[in-house]
């Protein structure tokens, strides 16, 4: 064939079982294997595909297999050309990419409180705690009742004065049974036309900027958590699906996180939490080495390891993150308390879990201080970790 101002096209000669092609088989039985198609194998295979399924023209094709393979020349190429199709060719792939993974953050919302169990025939309210609480924190702390049938209703604990406590009494850390609270009812009648049984108790605080970056305030545990994800989920920029969680009821035996967890199924979990700073009197540093300060705590094992022992590719992931972007971390082995990441890596077939904590003082009690500079490196360590992946 000639083409050009001085040359005359001319058709090519056309012979039915002339090479036309060759291609690579699938390779299922063993190594691929070249193969030689003419021109009338592939133009047979082509028309036979388009009668089988009744392709007509200008229907869409949808190439998923490369020229190079005998299906994506004969099927995907040819096919298209006999048939008069429109064809949708994949983009390449990248070899060795792996799946976007799906990542929990989970940062429960609950916070230790109190609940309406009994009122008395003179008005006062005898109540259950709720969570981990010591009782000796109780006492005449100012309260707040969420009544369900009416505003809000203050009140404060009370308990037998000093004043005519026995000498032995007065030794003895007074229990929450022997607690009631003050509402300021006349009788129970009076009582129960602003609360109920069964009613919510919180504790009344409120919130200070102290000094060198730290603040005070109610149920940093777990307010801060729900800040650390909110900032995450905000700033993250990443291949990676990012859940975040607001559990419920984590105070109370991690209920909402197995509930979440099991439904998301996620890859991989980070729960966000709060732990016990020992920087203050009547700590040994072997009690609570970790402090305030130096940034949040990857947790390894808490409660002695009946809660969890973190995965190691978990534990790489985070330290990593901590060493690469100079971000402040600390280890922290624990043999006190546990956090959502015990439920949720035992969910299902088991789901590879972290935590991360912010050092906080006065944890479990009707006020918590933390510090800001903590809060701010947890962000950025997390972040950092879930843009890596």
């Amino acid at each position: 064939m000639e083409l050009g101002n001085n040359y005359e096209a001319t058709d090519a000669p056309f012979k039915p079982n002339s090479p036309a092609a060759i291609v690579l088989t699938s390779g299922t039985t063993g190594v691929p294997k070249g193969a030689v198609m003419s021109n009338e194998n592939l133009n047979a295979i082509a028309l036979e595909q388009g009668y089988c399924t009744n392709m007509e023209k200008n229907d869409t094709f949808l190439n998923i297999m490369p020229p190079f393979i005998a299906y994506g020349l004969v099927c995907g190429v040819n096919n298209v050309l006999c048939n008069g199709l429109e064809m949708i060719i994949i983009p390449k792939f990248e070899k060795g990419e792996k799946k976007a993974p799906t990542v929990m953050l989970a940062s429960h919302m609950d916070e230790i409180g109190l609940m309406v169990r009994y009122i008395d025939e003179k008005g006062y309210v005898k109540f259950s705690t709720i969570g981990g609480i010591n009782d000796q924190m109780l006492m005449n702390q100012s309260v707040i009742i969420h009544s369900s049938i009416g505003e809000d209703v203050p009140g404060v604990i009370g308990s037998k004065p000093p004043h005519v406590t026995k000498p032995e009494e007065r030794n003895k850390v007074v229990k929450a049974d022997d607690m009631f609270i003050d509402i300021g009812a006349k009788d129970q009648e009076d009582a129960e036309k602003m609360i109920r049984i069964g009613d919510k108790i919180s504790f009344r605080a409120w919130f200070e900027e102290y000094p060198n970056d730290l603040i005070m305030g109610k149920a940093l545990d777990n307010r801060v958590g729900c800040y650390v994800m909110m900032e995450v989920l905000k700033r993250v920029n990443t291949r990676a699906t990012v859940y975040g969680v607001g559990t419920v009821q984590e105070e109370v035996g991690l209920k909402g996180a197995k509930t979440s967890a099991f439904k998301l199924n996620p890859d991989m979990a980070i729960a966000l939490d709060v732990t016990l700073s020992g920087d203050h009197p009547g700590i040994k540093p072997e009690e609570a080495p970790v402090v305030m300060g130096k940034g949040p705590a990857i947790i390894l094992a808490d409660a002695s390891g009946r809660g969890i022992l973190t995965q190691q590719s978990i534990k790489d992931l985070l330290i990593k993150a901590g060493d690469e972007n100079e971000i402040d971390y600390q280890l922290e082995v624990s043999d006190g308390g546990t956090t959502d990441g015990t439920a949720i890596h035992l969910t299902r077939e088991g789901i590879p879990t972290g935590v991360l904590s912010v050092p906080t003082r006065y944890i479990h009690t009707t006020v918590s201080v933390c510090s800001m500079k903590d809060v701010e490196s947890t962000i950025q360590l997390i972040t950092e970790a879930i843009n890596s992946l």
